[in-house]
């Protein structure tokens, strides 16, 4: 591909390690069925100790990687920052992205790596173990400066908004995209985030955002208002391009003010809804870097979140990657 500008990203590496298990071994484990928790380190080393056992798949994951990934697979040069552990996981991790045509700025420490252990039961109900791990301890001194400073667009998530030394990363990130026009691309990406650090959203949504996006739960706690179409108006008048995904009733893009219903793509039923928001973060930036025009952006987008939701888990798998380009190749005359 020619011309195409590159994204830098600063996310949260999860594995995603999923096994099947039966329900009696569940309820044994003492893990709630159909839940998504927060796990202590203990319990994450015990539940990666158990999955060794089982016939379990490993595959990248966390927010930002999924949209950095998607990119890469659909041929944008990306680069992804963070941080693992010096175990097992992180060196899957790494590999993978490797595997996915990544560039690897991921630093290790001596944390054990995120990761998101879920376990399938017979009636295919899906229970999350999540442990942030590592990630929690990325820095500024971790930032590569010239990677931001070289990049089209800077992306990262709400998740990095969990520790200090996690915003003081983004802070000079964003300091490094600014001094070289770097765009900046930011998705909220998670409502409990909004409600601890609604006023420093606020504020960096306003200085320091280019594009932001934002489902409309997230919307709703930013702005006090049940109205996705108000909330992008509002959202509208504190950055360039702003977005607001409605669920089944599609999205809204305001640019410059102006107001871009996105029709919704894919099934009404969702076979698993995992990481389509990072997908519609994907489609959209994709159509960025190609300097498409705002429609064909947001129709890109639709449709590979309405997509990655006809499937379990947060990636394509690469046999549908030429079948995908086809489609975004029409969306974009």
């Amino acid at each position: 591909m020619e011309k195409v500008k590159s994204v830098y990203g600063i996310g949260n590496p999860l594995i995603d390690a999923i096994t099947s298990i039966t329900g009696e071994d569940l309820s044994a484990l003492g893990i709630h069925k159909g839940t998504m928790q927060l796990i202590s380190k203990s319990q994450r080393l015990e539940l990666a100790e158990y999955i060794k056992t089982r016939n379990a798949s490993y595959s990248c994951g966390g927010s930002c990687p999924n949209t950095i990934i998607t990119l890469a697979a659909l041929g944008v040069p990306t680069t992804l920052g963070g941080k693992v552990g010096d175990d097992e996981f992180g060196q899957i991790y790494k590999k993978r992205l490797i595997e996915d045509r990544v560039k690897d700025e991921l630093c290790i420490c001596s944390e054990p790596t995120g990761s998101s252990i879920i376990l399938v039961t017979e009636d295919s109900e899906r229970t999350m173990n999540t442990y942030l791990g590592a990630n929690r301890e990325y820095r500024p001194e971790d930032v590569v400066d010239q990677s931001v400073k070289n990049a089209g667009f800077f992306h990262f998530t709400g998740y990095m908004w969990d520790t200090e030394n996690q915003k003081a990363a983004i802070r000079k990130a964003l300091r490094l995209a600014h001094e070289e026009n770097v765009k900046v691309s930011f998705d909220i990406a998670d409502p409990f985030a909004v409600s601890r650090y609604r006023e420093d959203f606020f504020k960096l949504i306003q200085d320091d955002c280019d594009i932001v996006y934002a489902n409309n739960e997230e919307a709703r706690i930013l702005f006090d208002n049940y109205d996705a179409y108000e909330c992008c108006k509002s959202m509208g008048k504190l950055c360039n391009i702003a977005i607001v995904k409605n669920g089944k009733r599609g999205s809204f893009i305001s640019c410059g003010r102006e107001i871009h219903p996105i029709a919704v793509s894919g099934p009404q039923t969702a076979t698993d809804t995992t990481g389509a928001g990072d997908i519609y973060a994907a489609g959209f930036l994709y159509g960025q870097c190609l300097d498409l025009n705002i429609d064909q952006c947001g129709n890109i987008a639709s449709y590979l979140a309405g997509e990655i939701i006809k499937q379990v888990g947060a990636q394509f798998a690469k046999e549908r990657i030429p079948e995908l380009k086809e489609q975004i190749a029409r969306l974009s005359i």
